[in-house]
């Protein structure tokens, strides 16, 4: 059964005291996790969700700062190409799923069928009404086989978003992250908020909970964001660093890296 959401919940904006401190901490936490992660050949998926300009990227570089690159994988997802519009929504997700010992990391998702595709036009109502069930058995799939699925929603209000998309032009070298998408999504916000809502109630299921992030302050949201991931990794997978190999032990010893 699935619990509805009110965003207007994650809006206080609330400060973050020892920022880098916590961050550091956070950090070299995470890369621990990710190296149980690969010893133990575990998988994990996470999705980020939120609106344009509410600190998604920032969440994901530092998320996947102290990780190995060989071991996970960024996936920005955005329009699907004609060849993914051949298919099944889902089709172009499942072509991105980790392997064993990997972790993927989706900037937007499959929600997009519920979401712009929903608020857009681009699925007839349907397709996006039957996106729910759909996206909900698919997260079921990935949770049944052995996947930790961590969902992250990034919410800020108006007023931030507006702050944040005129910094982007201010500043020569965020102009590159504005388009005129986000204004036309900004223009339909009343629409993404009862998209949203729908979202929530329907896919906020127990096997694949939504994480809400208040993304009003930048360093805030990334310590909320990264401790809330670190706790739903750390519960799926053993913590244990592995034992030292005695072969390896004995070899070290008489090459006198070790006494």
């Amino acid at each position: 059964m699935s619990k509805s959401i009110d965003l207007s919940d994650y809006e206080s904006g609330g400060k973050v005291d020892d920022y880098h401190d916590r961050l550091t901490g956070l950090q070299e936490r995470l890369g621990h996790i990710q190296t149980a992660h690969i010893i133990h050949k575990r998988r994990a998926i996470i999705v980020f969700e939120g609106w344009d300009a509410a600190g998604k990227g920032g969440i994901i570089k530092r998320l996947t700062a102290e990780w190995d690159p060989r071991y996970f994988e960024v996936w920005p997802i955005s329009a699907p190409t004609p060849e993914e519009l051949s298919h099944h929504f889902l089709w172009r997700f499942w072509r991105r799923l980790p392997a064993q010992h990997n972790i993927a990391v989706f900037d937007r998702s499959w929600y997009g069928r519920v979401l712009v595709e929903r608020v857009e036009g681009f699925a007839s109502e349907a397709e996006w009404q039957r996106g729910y069930d759909e996206i909900n058995g698919f997260e079921a799939q990935q949770a049944e086989t052995g996947a930790t699925l961590i969902k992250v929603f990034v919410h800020v209000t108006q007023k931030t978003q507006d702050r944040r998309l005129r910094e982007r032009i201010e500043s020569p070298w965020k102009r590159w992250k504005t388009g005129l998408d986000d204004y036309r999504n900004r223009a339909r916000r009343a629409d993404y908020l009862d998209a949203m809502h729908d979202m929530f109630a329907r896919t906020n299921t127990e096997i694949a909970p939504w994480v809400v992030i208040d993304g009003n302050d930048k360093k805030a949201a990334r310590i909320a964001a990264l401790t809330a991931i670190a706790d739903a990794l750390e519960a799926r997978v053993p913590m244990d660093p592995p034992a030292l190999d005695p072969e390896v032990e004995a070899a070290a010893r008489s090459a006198g890296v070790i006494d």
